[in-house]
């Protein structure tokens, strides 16, 4: 059983200084780095099993983290971008830490992508946007810019011309916006109305609130209004909802840091609401460092869904502090004649269900309850469950002991009580005699959602108090309650031993031979022969590059046109022993070019394959040290080779001919 120790030192002054940003308080001396280094990445290898690691709720492979950052969508990945550490376990130093996934559940780390030293500003918390059509004519290639905005008491942009994952300072940084008083994490969106974009920033000019501003250009802002509110503090969203799934009734919903909201509507400059109190979005405990603090919606995203994640504080490991909630769906809907954002775990989470049981139709008292669940054990898992609750009925307290251990103790309670109608203390009253309950429990992280969205509640959990502590209790105190369903879904990990090799293939990699493993560098092979590592991914003509890095021993390489076993294939690599350049496959060394190779040093070789007309570059060249004909292999997959030594391969591209 993994022992799993809970977080309880974080300290207070960090934690404040992570929202409220006291540049004066320090928790540790860290180092930026320095412009030759970007982009950093200074990450431990780990397989993601430290202490109260969650396995399905995103965290930094190291350090700290916190806001979330510009996430969005761009040419089939999801990119996510949050406040960072990389250097120690407390706040300290922000950068943009960055990961990607295709599926908005399975995440990859990826290198740092703003960094103090070497982009100007204090890089805090902001949001980001995919500039499809170009109106800031930033687009250099064949990628649309992804614009993102940070800064404290001004606004400065930063822009991709590569999908997302390395920023240029605009205009060097000079401020775009300036609000008057203590002001940070600008938040821009597109306001279809108006056909403009719109830019909400929050400051302490005259109490809180936030002020607005609209752009052509995503770069030069006009001061539109501002919004003035007592709870409107840090981190503001503002996102178009269809009210009720009509999107000819849209809605305009502004929140703060902690999950607070009011729904309004939005001229294109100003934002009214009739609403005298903000409603919660979630029901954590408030405030920086808690269990839901600082979320944003997905920007561009494919299905028009409205996606949000927020930063879980309160927990933390061995090498790293905090977590990110796990993806929601959000949708507005009418609740008793009021417009309410109902917040529901999104789709994707079937694609980490492992197993699944089913319980229908029972009539449960104590003693039932208590033995329906009997036997089952798990630290990750999903539970939902529907009771029905007539009006009629007396009083009686129903849920879920988490955790659970001998002699009647339980690390965690989840209950519904009938005579309050309230879930864990929260007003839900049963709609239609129903109450749904929806739990999401990893190792340190729980999260409650009620009667379809209705609640949301995130919360830190210590789920290993109690030796044992992988079982799980349904009670019921009082009247029997009738459970009309409940399944119980076990969910697996989304690290899956996450691979620190960065490359744009899309297929999966595997070891065909040779002992290969993660490095901080890259994928690193060693074998006494051949080793070769290959995707699944395949082409024809094509450019195909890599970073490689002979440590010790013969030759490293990328391997192209090979089939599934590498009995076929064409390999270039960097050869010490014959001190070359090689191009060959099996049978035959195509040619060659002298090139005295140095352990350790890191070479870059692209492959420009055209038919039968195979062209190896190095080191950036624009003339390329091989170029020969053979018409062997047609078209294969790609991959990797060491060969009688250790290697390591890094930042593997895919391309066009060109």
């Amino acid at each position: 059983m993994r022992r799993r120790v809970r977080y309880t030192a974080m300290a207070t002054a960090a934690v404040m200084a992570a929202a409220a940003g006291l540049t004066g308080v320090l928790v540790q001396a860290v180092s930026a780095g320095t412009p030759q280094d970007y982009p950093e990445f200074p990450y431990p290898v780990t397989n993601y099993q430290e202490d109260n690691r969650g396995q399905y709720h995103f965290s930094a492979r190291g350090g700290w983290i916190n806001d979330v950052n510009a996430p969005l969508y761009y040419n089939g990945v999801y990119h996510l971008y949050y406040q960072h550490n990389p250097h120690g376990l407390q706040w300290d130093t922000m950068h943009w830490g960055h990961a990607t996934s295709t599926d908005l559940v399975h995440w990859r780390q990826q290198p740092i992508a703003l960094e103090p030293g070497v982009h100007p500003g204090n890089l805090w918390s902001g949001g980001g946007v995919v500039d499809t059509r170009n109106v800031s004519g930033l687009k250099d290639g064949d990628q649309d810019p992804i614009i993102v905005y940070s800064g404290t008491d001004g606004v400065t942009v930063f822009y991709s011309t590569d999908g997302g994952y390395t920023f240029k300072a605009y205009d060097d940084g000079r401020p775009v916006v300036v609000p008057q008083g203590t002001s940070r994490d600008p938040k821009v969106f597109w306001d279809a109305a108006s056909r403009r974009w719109g830019m909400v920033v929050w400051s302490d000019q005259g109490g809180n609130g936030v002020n607005f501003y609209t752009s052509d250009n995503l770069l030069d802002w006009t001061f539109a209004s501002r919004y003035q509110a007592n709870w409107l503090f840090e981190c503001p969203d503002m996102v178009p909802m269809p009210l009720d799934g009509d999107r000819s009734k849209i809605r305009w919903v502004l929140s703060d840091a902690s999950g607070e909201y009011v729904v309004g509507t939005f001229d294109g400059t100003t934002f009214t609401t009739d609403q005298a109190q903000p409603r919660k979005l979630n029901h954590g405990e408030r405030g920086a460092g808690g269990p839901y603090y600082a979320g944003l919606t997905f920007m561009n995203m494919p299905d028009d869904r409205i996606v949000s994640m927020a930063w879980q504080g309160g927990n933390a490991g061995t090498i790293w502090t905090g977590n990110l909630t796990f993806p929601v769906e959000l949708r507005l809907a009418t609740v008793d004649g009021e417009p309410q954002v109902l917040a529901t775990p999104i789709a994707e989470i079937d694609r980490l269900r492992t197993s699944t049981q089913t319980w229908k139709n029972r009539l449960l008292n104590g003693k039932a309850a208590g033995a329906l669940l009997k036997g089952i054990e798990a630290d990750t898992y999903e539970i939902e469950a529907e009771f029905r609750v007539p009006k009629h009925h007396k009083h009686s307290r129903f849920g879920f002991r988490l955790g659970t251990g001998p002699d009647g103790w339980y690390d965690h309670e989840v209950s519904y009580d009938t005579a309050a109608g309230t879930l864990n203390g929260v007003p839900m009253p049963p709609v239609n005699d129903r109450v749904s309950v929806r739990l999401l429990v990893d190792r340190g992280q729980l999260e409650i959602f009620g009667n379809d969205g209705r609640l949301y509640h995130s919360q830190n959990v210590n789920f290993d108090s109690l030796p044992g502590g992988d079982s799980l209790e349904l009670f019921v105190a009082g009247e029997p309650v009738h459970l009309e369903r409940l399944t119980f879904h076990e969910l697996g990990s989304i690290w899956g031993g996450e691979s620190t090799l960065v490359d744009n293939l899309g297929g999966q990699w595997y070891a065909d031979s040779g002992r290969w493993s993660d490095d901080s560098g890259g994928k690193k092979g060693a074998s006494g022969g051949d080793a070769f590592y290959l995707n699944t991914k395949t082409g024809d003509n094509f450019s195909y590059e890599a970073d490689v890095r002979l440590e010790s021993g013969v030759a490293v390489a990328i391997t192209f046109r090979s089939d599934r076993d590498a009995t076929r294939h064409y390999t270039a690599n960097v050869d010490s022993a014959a001190k070359v350049v090689k191009l060959w496959r099996p049978g035959r060394d195509i040619a060659t070019y002298p090139l005295d190779v140095q352990l350790g040093r890191t070479y870059h070789l692209k492959v420009v394959a055209t038919g039968p007309r195979l062209r190896v570059y190095l080191d950036g060249g624009t003339t390329p040290v091989i170029d020969a004909v053979d018409d062997t292999i047609g078209s294969g997959q790609f991959g990797m080779n060491v060969f009688n030594g250790v290697g390591v391969v890094q930042n593997v591209r895919v391309g066009p001919v060109g």
